[in-house]
This record gives structure tokens, C-alpha cells and sequence, in this order.
């Protein structure tokens, strides 16, 4: 099979293309590179056998129109995109661009020039809002909701917040609506907070690893100042390594008859759920360090819990995370001890 990521050396991006690679199909990576971390996966990704790359922009109408011509591929998993909610408040129009009109062109070529193919979509939870109609709790180290303690199901509500909420939700509904409308294939993944190797995380996005960051440096001694959270660290995420990540994709599409035209929520489930309290203190144990922080404002649009319930997924695929948070936190540990 040949296999197309658009934004294939970013970080979920890069974990599938090598998946690609180890399974022995033909892969096309689309990639500006726009992304901080990106060269060095696609270095990395050199690596790890053989594969077309275009240097394209998701933007570029013709870019995109020039590739899907070209190759025709059976499946591509659609994973270019602006991912911070930051960045979307601060340039709009370049979020916008990036989500929601670099989607319509991938969709529209498909329409055109490869009907066949199967669109997989990295979405995101910021489609359902803040949940300012839902009812919180606040513990000693999270917040609890509490008519949904054990995740958010698909029949939320949708609600877009923020101008990424906007960008991804527009570009969500477009898969579903060229399943309906064109009978294209597309599945839509309504992320919640992914972690692993070859993320490379800043201070606005990928959380994880960039509070993994800040406690290997404390450990080190090359932490120059506390750091700081946003809000008082008891906003809940469930987590999901990549390794759970890659094989949700793979499953999915050998599952793409039961799968197409619908919206997942993803997730690690309530049992790999954190806070940031909970996320230093599991680093507090696992490293044998204090986590000194200054607390600032919340964020805007921060939800205070996201948990998915992956029930249905499952039940289409079989699918389940198999990678505990714990065991995932001590691989994400030791891939930044080993990325420099």
C-alpha cells in the first residue's frame, strides 16, 4: 500500500512514517518542515529506510493538487497543522490557513484525483469548548467533572473556542461532510494530549514532554529558573503514547469499512489521566527532585478536564491503549536523556 503524511516529520507524523517504513509499504512524506523538531525527525526518519519526501506547504493549493495527481495514494493519515492554541490567538489568519483551508485543499484534491483514498484526521478535543455548562470539582490535585467522571463521550456538544477550536472543528466537519456528501473514506481522531518519542515541545504545546524537560534539567542542574505553569496545575488530561497512537491508525484503517464517516474521541482513558500536580509528582518520584514552579494566569479557552471515553473506537477495532502513563512517562524521560 502507499501511504501518505502530510505533516509526516512532525511528531505523531514521524512515528507513522517509520511504522510505514517497518511494515514494508511505500511512503510519501509531505512536510514543509514549518515545525520546530521537524528536521531533525525527518533525519532521524532518513534513518529508517526509504521514502519520497516533498518540501511542500499544506497552504499551497497546488502543492497539494501536484501530490495527490502525482501518487494517488491508498491512505493518507492528515496530520499538517498549527497545534497551538497559543499561536492561534496570536495569528489567527495562520492558523486558519494552515487547519482549516490546508484541509479543504487536501480534501478537495482527493475528491478530484484519488476518490479511493482513505483520509485519516488528527482533530483535537478543543472542538467541544470549555464546558462552561458542566459542573466541576476540585480536589486536592485536579478537578473532577461531575457528569462525566469517567470521560466525554462523542454526543458532547460541539462548541468551538479560540481560533484553533474554530480551525480544527471547520477542518473536523469537512471529513465528515466529504464522507457524506463525496463518499470519500475519512475517519476524524478527536485527540486528547499525546506524548512520546521525536516530540519535540515547546512552552505552548506538548506538555509532557516539556515538563519532562524542566525535571531532567532539574535533576541535571541546568534549570536556570523555576518554570512556570498556567493556572493552578489541576487541569486533567488524559494521556497517550505514541506506540498507542500508531497502532490506533494501522487498526483503524484495517477496520475502515466500520470506521468511515464517523468522529473518535482518543485517549488514554480515565486510568491515564493526570494534572499537571499529578504529572510532578510521579516525576518528583521517578527522578528524586523537587519541581519548584511559579504559577501565572490560566490560559484562555483552557479546559479544565478532558478525558476521552474511547468506548466506541473499541468496540469498531478493538483498540485500547496498552502503554500505562507510568511506563510511558519513564520512555519519554528516556528519549530527551537521549535526543541530544
Amino acid at each position: 500500500m502507499k501511504y501518505l503524511i502530510t505533516g509526516g516529520a512532525g511528531f505523531i507524523g514521524s512515528n507513522l512514517a517509520a511504522e510505514v517504513l517497518k511494515r514494508g509499504h511505500e511512503l510519501i512524506v509531505f512536510d514543509n518542515l514549518f515545525r520546530y523538531g521537524s528536521s531533525a525527525n525527518l533525519s532521524w526518519l532518513h534513518t529508517q529506510g526509504d521514502f519520497k519526501y516533498y518540501p511542500f506547504d499544506i497552504r499551497n493549493h497546488n502543492d497539494v493538487e501536484t501530490v495527490i495527481k502525482t501518487e494517488k495514494p491508498d491512505v493518507v493519515f492528515h496530520l499538517a497543522g498549527q497545534v497551538a492554541m497559543t499561536t492561534s490567538i496570536v495569528n489567527p489568519r495562520l492558523d486558519f490557513e494552515i487547519n482549516a483551508l490546508g484541509t479543504f485543499n487536501l480534501l478537495d484534491s482527493i475528491r478530484k484525483y484519488s476518490p479511493e483514498t482513505t483520509v485519516l484526521y488528527s482533530s483535537s478535543n478543543k472542538v467541544y469548548g470549555d464546558f462552561a455548562d458542566l459542573t466541576f470539582t476540585e480536589t486536592a490535585t485536579r478537578y473532577v467533572c461531575e457528569e462525566y467522571p469517567a470521560g466525554f463521550a462523542e454526543n458532547i456538544s460541539l462548541d468551538f473556542h479560540s481560533p484553533y477550536g474554530c480551525s480544527k472543528g471547520a477542518a473536523d466537519q469537512y471529513l465528515l461532510d466529504f464522507a457524506r456528501i463525496y463518499d470519500i473514506k475519512t475517519v476524524v481522531f478527536r485527540h486528547s494530549s499525546m506524548y512520546g518519542g521525536n516530540q519535540h515541545s515547546t512552552i505552548d504545546q506538548g506538555w509532557i514532554g516539556w515538563f519532562c524537560q524542566q525535571a531532567l534539567d532539574i535533576k541535571n542542574g541546568t534549570a536556570k529558573d523555576k518554570f512556570t505553569i498556567s493556572g493552578n496545575g489541576k487541569q486533567v488530561r488524559d494521556v497517550l503514547h505514541a506506540n498507542d497512537v500508531t497502532d490506533l491508525y494501522f487498526s483503524t484503517v484495517e477496520h475502515i469499512d466500520l470506521c468511515k464517516g464517523q468522529a473518535f474521541n482518543i485517549g488514554g482513558g480515565i486510568e491515564n489521566s493526570l494534572s499537571l500536580l499529578e504529572l510532578f509528582i510521579e516525576l518528583e518520584k521517578l527522578l528524586g527532585i523537587d519541581m519548584d514552579y511559579q504559577q501565572l494566569a490560566p490560559r484562555e479557552s483552557d479546559q479544565l478536564v478532558f478525558v476521552a471515553d474511547s468506548a466506541k473506537i473499541h468496540a469498531l477495532t478493538e483498540w485500547a491503549p496498552k502503554v500505562s502513563k507510568i511506563e510511558g512517562l519513564k520512555s519519554m524521560l528516556q528519549w530527551l536523556g537521549n535526543k541530544d
